[in-house]
């Protein structure tokens, strides 16, 4: 992928096309796309490099001491992974990473990123700002999660859920995933699940397509 292609990528936010490619060939910096329903990052795996959404979207996996998975927030694109691993150097992390839909993903070594400075001057210093920022947004995204699960009802969560997603993504219409998905994101029964958003839609309080949803805020 050339410089402009990536200049939608949070991670180069203020940086011009040849400035993107000369940081892609200093770091070493890999692009490559991959299916869906790929695990791209498993758990307790020895991991070296940062990895960044270019186009697709992806789910967090969280592993517990008995083996079962539960599912965290959503990855759209933009979005980070693996920065714990590849910081700290430790197989300790009990997450992984599952494409919900095909994507591309870029993959950068994080001891790379370290040394090239000197090599790419301020083009490096707009780069780890725009990590920085990155960061921020993930711990964003884990504080809404626990805003989310915290809803006394099940209407509650689907209604929060909905704006959040309004929220980053920028538009009333939202992309969603299929119910089993989306019952896992909101910890909830399926046939729950279902049985709440067909009531929801009687009292045409969401509109809802395949594969997207729509709040109604007047009925709310």
């Amino acid at each position: 992928m050339k410089g402009e292609d990536l200049q939608g990528v949070p991670l180069f936010k203020d940086l011009l096309p040849d400035e993107i490619e000369k940081f892609v060939k200093f770091t070493g910096t890999t692009i490559k796309r991959y299916p869906r329903g790929e695990r791209v990052l498993e758990a307790f795996a020895s991991n070296a490099n940062i990895g960044i959404i270019v186009k697709g979207e992806a789910q967090i996996l969280a592993l517990d001491r008995l083996g079962n998975e539960s599912v965290g927030h959503s990855l759209e694109s933009g979005a980070m992974f693996g920065a714990t691993s590849a910081i700290l150097g430790e197989d300790l992390i009990a997450t992984s990473v599952q494409l919900t839909m095909p994507s591309t993903i870029m993959w950068l070594p994080y001891r790379a990123l370290l040394i090239a400075g000197p090599k790419l001057g301020r083009v490096h210093g707009i780069v780890m700002k725009n990590l920085l920022e990155t960061f921020s947004r993930k711990n964003v995204l884990m504080m809404q999660k626990v805003e989310l699960l915290s809803q006394k009802t099940l209407r509650e969560r689907v209604i929060l859920y909905l704006l959040q997603r309004e929220r980053r993504q920028e538009s009333e219409k939202v992309r969603v995933p299929g119910r089993v998905q989306l019952a896992k994101e909101l910890e909830c029964n399926r046939s729950a699940l279902t049985r709440e958003i067909s009531q929801m839609q009687a009292a045409g309080i969401v509109e809802c397509g395949e594969h997207w949803m729509r709040l109604n805020k007047d009925k709310i």
